[in-house]
């Protein structure tokens, strides 16, 4: 990880891969991963952590799945450009852009993009732990 300050604008231009998460940076043992995002996600849940979200360009819904089986509700949260969101860990989620969107998120390093618990995963979704950046992305002058 670089020692230098890394501009999120110029990393996010560094590639066009849908919810293929770029590390950016660590701080202990969480990862900062930036992603672009378009379309729906999968239904996914961690079972041993939050899962934060920091929306940094476009709209980010989030739907909820909340409770146990028949009666779990569902509900919606739509996070505008420079909201943030804490998805309390083994609640089952799924993010998604009509428009897309650039997100930052903060998670235990190796924990999965598609989460602990989920029945099949789209050919299109990249099942890592997140990529390292390529290359230099210093602040801008």
């Amino acid at each position: 990880m670089s020692n230098e300050p890394i501009e999120l604008q110029a990393a996010l231009a560094t590639f066009t891969d849908l919810w293929s998460p770029r590390i950016v940076t660590r701080v202990n043992d969480y990862d900062v991963r930036i992603a672009k995002v378009e379309g729906e996600h999968v239904w996914h849940a961690h079972d041993d952590t939050d899962e934060f979200f920091l929306v940094l360009d476009g709209e980010l819904d989030i739907s909820l799945r909340e409770g146990d089986g028949a009666s779990a509700a569902e509900r919606t949260v739509t996070l505008p450009r420079g909201a943030v969101f804490v998805v309390p860990r083994g609640v089952e989620h799924r993010p998604s852009s009509s428009g897309g969107a650039s997100i930052l998120m903060f998670e235990p390093t190796g924990t999965l993009s598609v989460g602990d618990r989920h029945e099949t995963v789209p050919s299109h979704v990249d099942v890592t732990t997140g990529h390292a950046l390529a290359g230099r992305h210093g602040t801008a002058r």
